[in-house]
């Protein structure tokens, strides 16, 4: 591996190391980089515990448990500079340890993470929002044998690769991950890459996700939710049309728990929400950028004061600098699956989506003008 050096116009050798030379350890180093990057592994994961030991019967512990965007568990097992030869046996015994949690049991596992390590939070509402469903009543967690397994090492044994490939040809969905440590004069780098499975393991594996996901999907469409949230928009885009509010004049009702219109800027749409629990209103902030994004709401919550006055009441401002967008919104718990609720719940989106609209619209104008006048720097 090389470093460019664009000034020189050369390239620099990047000399790769052992992570024990470089005094690394699998628990204190390697496996906190993953648990904290865990997109360093080729896709979104949500880690939900490392170290984990809650397992009947034996004092085992798996190295980091995680969910992925399907809500099938995902056993990671690191090792540094070797894989030894049993890594492959220890993963598919926490894998089939893992298969018998339940939803309930995952929630509480993620729950003890939360409490641990990052200052607590709502496990059920993390995980929605990682699954990107509205309640988590609706998730399919852990369904039949869809556990997987990532192994991560710095070599791997031959008899550990020959393992895994014809796991693989069983349907086993199992992954091996060569991480290798290179330094630079005082830098150093990772570099993280799949090694397995191979080209042909991987249109096997295609397929086979492609049929679970089919499943899953017509799992998904016997689900009363989705039919519930049609009538319900059907309903709610009917007292629209009939309101003051001509923002979803042009809107269809659809399935999802959701429904944006435009607020005359590109990517930040009026949202309604109707969930099971809660119903909201909420300004999104979803442009391509993310700098973009953050400064256009720092832009706003600079008018914080005024655009609550305007709006008549406090809202929630979430800059979720983990994440590209933000969005800023306003709640209302209630029974929203009980239809005699509909008419009330239908009144307040429509009162609280007009007040945000007005609250929003002349700032939202003028970082609009900015923008296409390019007086408008996101970096600030």
């Amino acid at each position: 591996m090389y470093k460019i050096d664009k000034t020189a116009n050369r390239i620099n050798r990047l000399e790769s190391k052992r992570f024990s030379d470089l005094g690394f350890s699998e628990r204190s180093h390697l496996q906190e980089w993953l648990a904290n990057e865990p997109d360093a592994l080729g896709e979104e994961l949500l880690i939900i515990q490392k170290e984990f030991d809650g397992f009947d019967d034996t004092r085992e512990r798996l190295d980091l448990l995680a969910l992925d965007k399907d809500g099938n568990i995902v056993v990671i097992e690191n090792k540094l500079d070797d894989t030894g030869r049993d890594v492959v046996w220890q993963a598919l015994k926490y894998a089939s340890y893992c298969s018998g949690f339940t939803r309930s049991q995952i929630i509480e596992i993620y729950q003890a993470y939360l409490d641990k390590y990052c200052s607590g939070g709502d496990a059920g509402n993390f995980i929605s929002e990682f699954l990107e469903i509205p309640d988590i009543d609706e998730a399919v967690l852990n369904s039949g044998n869809d556990q997987r397994i990532m192994l991560v090492a710095a070599n791997f044994r031959k008899e550990v690769t020959s393992t895994a490939l014809w796991l693989i040809s069983h349907g086993i969905n199992i992954q091996c991950f060569k991480v290798t440590p290179y330094s630079l004069e005082e830098q150093l780098f990772l570099n993280v890459e799949q090694i397995i499975p191979t080209p042909e393991a991987k249109e096997l594996m295609i397929g086979m996700a492609a049929k679970n996901a089919d499943e899953k999907n017509n799992e998904k469409k016997q689900l009363n939710s989705h039919i519930m949230r049609l009538e319900f928009w059907e309903l709610a885009l009917e007292e629209l049309r009939n309101s003051n509010c001509d923002l979803f004049n042009n809107i269809s009702p659809g399935k999802d728990h959701w429904l944006d219109a435009g607020s005359g800027m590109s990517g930040v749409p009026y949202t309604l929400i109707f969930g099971k629990d809660v119903i909201r209103v909420e300004l999104s902030i979803t442009r391509p950028d993310l700098c973009e994004n953050k400064r256009i709401f720092d832009l706003l919550y600079n008018q914080k004061e005024i655009i609550e006055k305007d709006f008549q009441d406090f809202l929630i401002w979430e800059r979720l600098d983990n994440k590209k967008s933000s969005r800023v919104k306003f709640s209302k718990k209630v029974d929203g699956y009980n239809k005699d609720n509909w008419p009330e719940m239908i009144k307040w989106l429509i009162g609280h989506i007009s007040r945000l609209e007005k609250a929003f619209k002349k700032p939202l104008q003028q970082i609009n003008t900015d923008i296409k006048q390019k007086n408008f720097n996101p970096e600030l």
